[in-house]
């Protein structure tokens, strides 16, 4: 985990925003804040954060549907999202984790437990990159192994090749030889005899 990684929180409460800024920030966290879903989207993408912790009940444009947003974008799909929110029913958490979020903490919340999800899910979050990017060299690996192996076997089948053809020409040579011989050592006998 790299305590410089950004978060970033969307609230539309400024009191929200001021107490998650500090309690991250006293935990050496980049804060980033954003107070509607319009703003956070645009945010997100062109900063990506590493982490979102994201408010659902919002004007306008509400969690729920920022969350399925920034997973439907290239740039924002894999930030790992909280949801912090009031709303603490079993099917508006099923709603938020069916969404993509990876967490859900319900209001009024415990600091402590707050900054130990978000470590949590920030070492999550980059012991997956970290597997993706040696995945990714493997792969690479594995496929220039690959071609080796399939330029071993061109060559492979191509020296076996010679080798039959060099068998062929041997044979043909020796079946050549074998009457061009026999008449050789007979000359001089024919010669006699004529």
């Amino acid at each position: 985990m790299d305590n410089s990684d950004l978060i970033l929180v969307v609230d539309d409460t400024p009191a929200n925003l001021a107490v998650l800024s500090e309690a991250l920030s006293d935990a050496d966290f980049e804060v980033a804040i954003a107070t509607d879903s319009e703003l956070a989207i645009s945010q997100a993408e062109l900063s990506v954060p590493s982490l979102i912790l994201l408010d659902v009940m919002m004007p306008g444009i509400d969690g729920f549907e920022t969350c399925r947003r920034l997973k439907a974008s290239k740039i924002t799909q894999n930030i790992p999202i909280i949801f912090m929110t009031a709303l603490s029913d079993t099917t508006d958490k099923v709603k938020g984790l069916s969404l993509g979020a990876v967490d859900y903490v319900t209001k009024p919340f415990q600091e402590a437990e707050l900054i130990a999800r978000v470590k949590t899910q920030l070492k999550l979050y980059h012991l997956t990159e970290k597997l993706e990017y040696q995945v990714t060299e493997r792969t690479a690996e594995l496929k220039q192994a690959l071609q080796q192996v399939q330029q071993s076997q061109v060559q492979l089948v191509q020296s076996e090749k010679m080798a039959a053809l060099g068998q062929l020409v041997a044979g043909v040579a020796h079946e050549i030889n074998n009457p061009v011989n026999f008449i050789y050592a007979n000359l001089n006998h024919m010669i006699d005899f004529l």
